[in-house]
């Protein structure tokens, strides 16, 4: 067997590792969830979601609660690209037992990967801080919901976005545009009404207009096999996928 051919088997071999992986994860954690009970944790959800916008839990509940159509329309888009069809085949994760940090850190300054990692030192942010999904009934769409939330930071470093409110409104609307989910619009707006006033004139005036051309111009990002190009030059990656750094 031939290096090329060699590596295609054990990439090969990984995906299936990975997908059967997250179907354990997907059998141990999943809610079933009636109409009625569907109803009733939505409101609630987005009741207390509007009253504590730091309610990581409830925003993410919401957002599997109310993000049925969004998350076909995103399963859509990822399997009309070759490397999008590869993510949901292979279903990789991201946190600390499938990211080499080690390696990332010892990239070149510049590239997808360093970039990431520096996101995470400074931020003091850990990739294991995603919750699992639970009441996404589709094996398919859970996963799809799961790669959205594991791919945030990502989000953030391949924009150039701080977590500042807003710097996570801006990421918020590239979000919305992009996925069409209910929780990012609703995120996006009701996070822009607490901005400061002069934060809200950056907003309006360049954050805003920014975010909504990326997210419409840009390519399909939740279709990104970002733990392949990790070695990537961010100046490559930017004009690959179309997309112009905001620069004030």
């Amino acid at each position: 067997m031939d290096l090329l051919r060699l590596s295609q088997y054990r990439s090969a071999v990984r995906g299936l590792s990975m997908s059967g992986a997250f179907a354990e994860d997907f059998t141990r954690n999943h809610v079933q969830l009636s109409f009625l009970q569907r109803m009733v944790l939505s409101a609630g959800a987005a009741a207390i979601s509007l009253a504590n916008p730091y309610r990581a839990d409830m925003i993410a509940c919401l957002g599997e609660t109310t993000g049925q159509s969004a998350l076909v329309h995103c399963l859509q888009q990822m399997q009309s690209s070759t490397e999008g069809r590869r993510i949901l085949d292979q279903r990789p994760r991201i946190n600390s037992s499938t990211i080499d940090l080690a390696l990332l850190k010892r990239l070149p300054n510049g590239t997808l990967g360093k970039s990431y990692y520096n996101f995470l030192e400074t931020n003091e942010v850990t990739p294991d801080s995603r919750m699992a999904v639970k009441f996404v009934d589709d094996i398919e769409l859970a996963y799809v919901m799961q790669r959205y939330r594991e791919v945030h930071d990502i989000y953030h470093t391949a924009l150039s976005m701080p977590t500042t409110m807003l710097g996570e409104v801006a990421v918020k609307w590239v979000e919305a545009v992009q996925t069409r989910l209910p929780m990012c619009t609703s995120g996006a707006i009701f996070g822009a009404m607490r901005l400061r006033p002069k934060s809200r004139k950056m907003y309006t005036e360049h954050y805003l207009p920014w975010a909504l051309r990326t997210g419409s111009q840009s390519q399909f990002l939740l279709g990104v096999y970002f733990e392949e190009r990790w070695e990537q030059p961010l100046t490559e990656f930017y004009k690959e996928m179309n997309i112009v750094p905001l620069v004030i």
